[in-house]
């Protein structure tokens, strides 16, 4: 009897001892892998990322996490270059993760989403890729062809017909100019021309060659269709060659710290393709409501409200619903069908529906015309949603 109760002890013993793992297991957490440009020429956009996928993070294991388990963004640097990031995916999918978020540039997107045509689910966190209906991949915000769209509402309204372009021969570049003629193309566009379209390297160093000759040509307007470095450098160039008319770029500038660096450089009216949280502005209640609940988390933070500051939350807010509602053992097939099912969600970018729209969620309705002005060093919106002009 003895050695009976003795073996009962021992398996008494035991039982916590081998149930410990299953209770650190299902506390442990969420794993959700971004793979963006923490390096490179893209990195100004990746850290961006970063840092608010971090606050998001924060801010959902505050309120419970995911049935009970926090979540934990886990970065990989693509270091801006498409391989790179093709490589981080087949690791992950090795991996038989059912979603990935990532890049924050479309050239990475764009290498990453052939790999994406079954099995785990692809969330580019960049507007400038236009995946196929009902497909694996997704793309965040206001697609970057509506955000054209908008803004050459936006210029007809001002009676700006006369139009120059300025572009990267990168992925990014190539991906604004198609976007920017097939806007004008439309009939409502019909009085609006092209009058120079002048192309630079990502690497250049100088652009006063192409500015010269977008300045002969005598445009109402003019789009600088670049990101980060390039776009420091047109700048420069615009003030070198004595440019001064309206001038436009893409949302992908709008970083504080990089438009407080350019000084005096900035020219006197310029536009971007925005989008309306960067003004603390909401296109319905229920979005109203989220923008606050962001505004609180990026002040808590000592975080600031630029447009690369926010692009990011609404990714986050989605896959959290999702795994809420999913569950964490939520397969790419669940996670695909969930997305697709939404309609109305509010996030702070606006209203998603992706049966309305494609796999964005949200369409131009969305975008605000934002003008930088430097005295209150921040963004003013300059159009309605929809790029129709104020005043």
């Amino acid at each position: 009897m003895r050695t009976f109760f003795a073996i009962l002890a021992l398996l008494g013993l035991l039982a916590p001892v081998s149930s410990a793992p299953a209770l650190a297991d299902a506390k442990a957490p969420y794993e959700l892998n971004v793979i963006t440009p923490l390096t490179g020429p893209g990195a100004f956009i990746g850290l961006a990322s970063q840092k608010t996928l971090r606050i998001f993070e924060s801010t959902v294991n505050a309120s419970g996490g995911v049935q009970g388990r926090p979540i934990r963004f886990v970065f990989y640097d693509d270091q801006t270059n498409p391989a790179v990031a093709v490589q981080l995916t087949n690791d992950l999918l090795a991996k038989h993760v059912p979603i990935v978020l990532g890049s924050a540039l479309s050239g990475m997107c764009k290498a990453m989403a052939p790999l994406f045509q079954s099995g785990a689910v692809e969330f580019c966190m960049s507007p400038a890729i236009y995946p196929a209906k009902g497909s694996n991949v997704f793309a965040n915000s206001v697609s970057t062809k509506d955000l054209i769209v908008a803004m050459v509402r936006y210029w007809r309204g001002r009676g700006w017909k006369r139009i120059a372009l300025l572009a990267t021969t990168d992925a990014s570049g190539q991906d604004g100019e198609a976007g920017i003629r097939e806007a004008l193309a439309l009939p409502e566009n019909k009085e609006l021309t092209l009058v120079d379209v002048e192309h630079t390297n990502v690497s250049d160093i100088s652009m006063t060659a192409q500015l010269s000759r977008i300045k002969a040509s005598n445009p109402q307007e003019v789009m600088f269709w670049m990101a980060g470095t390039p776009f420091g450098t047109a700048m420069r160039g615009v003030s070198d060659v004595g440019l001064d008319v309206p001038m436009s770029s893409p949302s992908a500038n709008m970083v504080l710290s990089q438009m407080q660096s350019y000084g005096k450089e900035v020219p006197k009216v310029l536009d971007f393709t925005g989008l309306g949280f960067a003004a603390g502005l909401a296109s319905n209640a229920q979005s109203a409501e989220e923008l606050r609940a962001y505004q609180s988390a990026i002040k808590a933070a000592n975080g600031t409200n630029d447009l690369q500051t926010g692009l990011y939350w609404d990714v986050g807010l989605l896959v959290v619903s999702a795994l809420r509602k999913l569950g964490p053992d939520a397969t790419a097939d669940q996670f695909r069908n969930y997305f697709l099912s939404l309609h109305g969600f509010p996030g702070i970018t606006g209203l998603y529906d992706f049966s309305r729209h494609d796999q964005h969620g949200v369409g131009a309705d969305e975008s605000v015309i934002m003008r930088w002005n430097a005295a209150k060093s921040t963004w003013l919106p300059v159009s309605s949603f929809g790029g129709a002009p104020l005043n």
